[in-house]
């Protein structure tokens, strides 16, 4: 899997508002593997895998578990990332989302699908939906909740009185603390989701942001392009070998060699950076197929053999195999569970 990152800036923010619960910086980092060093620069790339850690220990610590959805009300994502002064500057909502989509990465790093956009607006026969495409939400639900409690916080920290949530779908199931999503959201919340997402009102898109400012606006994204290209050029080699793989999936053409010459290197080259990253080609590939796979089954829109080709197995038998191999379970029977 791509080693996920998330800004020190975000963690920092979390880390503050933990400390208001009367918990001491040296209780909250005990068993973590970040240390006060690493908020001397906001802009610096941590681990998410650490920060999921460094949340369910608070949540444990602080008795809790609704933790990330009092963050979101307690807190202003203008006073901790670049991205939410960027929303902040923009004249509507909808431009907001359009930056939000774009620079959403330099917050929190999250494992897309091929080259969508983190959110997507669709419509249905219930309306308009903006939803969340990270792949396999539920190894940390806890940031569908500061996805959409940020989404609500924010837009009510503005704009109190004038609702634009009608509904709320999340991959994740029930919580213990459902009484706290009900407070928070106010509407129709849908637990088992296929989906995470919001049913919006549409007139949501033009709200006009009052303190908008071409001038502010300019100097942020000239700042967020230059940490996004430092982003993009800090990713690992697995990293960077799973995007490429990512589109090609399907094809049947992936390969080293195939790799290897669409990162205008060598097979050798490759290999020996891999390597150094104690991975294969061949493990990368297989954890890439058994991560998809679980993607497609889980959002219950592909059958069994479509899965199988998505991932590129052309038949369907060897598929059953692999994925019985990756989970103990045959394709079928996870999918009859879900």
């Amino acid at each position: 899997m791509i080693e996920a990152t998330v800004s020190a800036g975000y963690v920092k923010a979390t880390i503050d508002f933990v400390l208001t619960k009367g918990i001491t910086l040296n209780q909250l980092l005990l068993d973590s593997k970040f240390n006060p060093t690493d908020f001397d620069d906001l802009d610096k790339r941590l681990l998410m895998s650490d920060y999921i850690k460094l949340i369910r220990n608070a949540k444990e610590l602080t008795k809790d578990e609704a933790l990330i959805l009092h963050f979101c009300e307690n807190t202003n994502i203008e006073k901790f990332t670049i991205v939410g002064l960027i929303c902040g500057s923009v004249s509507t909502m909808g431009e907001a989302l359009k930056q939000l989509n774009r620079f959403s990465q330099l917050v929190v790093e999250t494992d897309l699908f091929m080259e969508n956009k983190r959110f997507e607006l669709t419509q249905d026969g219930d309306g308009y939906w903006l939803e969340d495409m990270r792949i396999n939400p539920n190894q940390f639900y806890e940031l569908t909740e500061a996805t959409f409690g940020r989404f609500i916080c924010e837009f009510n920290r503005y704009f109190l009185g004038k609702p634009f949530l009608k509904a709320l779908h999340v991959t994740h199931s029930e919580t213990s603390y459902s009484a706290e999503y009900d407070r928070l959201f106010n509407v129709p919340i849908q637990y088992d989701s296929p989906r995470n997402a919001m049913q919006i009102d549409p007139t949501w898109l033009s709200v006009e942001i009052s303190n908008s400012t071409k001038y502010v606006f300019g100097i942020l994204i000239k700042h967020a392009e230059d940490l996004l290209l430092q982003l993009k050029s800090s990713t690992s080699i697995k990293g960077k070998v799973e995007r490429l793989i990512l589109p090609k999936l399907h094809t049947g053409v992936v390969n080293m060699q195939w790799a290897a010459n669409e990162m205008s290197t060598t097979r050798q080259t490759l290999y020996r950076k891999l390597k150094a990253e104690n991975i294969s080609f061949e493990s990368l590939f297989d954890e890439l197929r058994h991560k998809m796979a679980i993607h497609y089954l889980n959002g219950n829109k592909t059958s069994v053999n479509e899965t199988a080709y998505l991932v590129g197995f052309s038949d369907p038998s060897s598929f059953s195999k692999a994925f019985k191999r990756w989970t103990g379970i045959s394709p079928n029977k996870f999918k009859s569970k879900k």
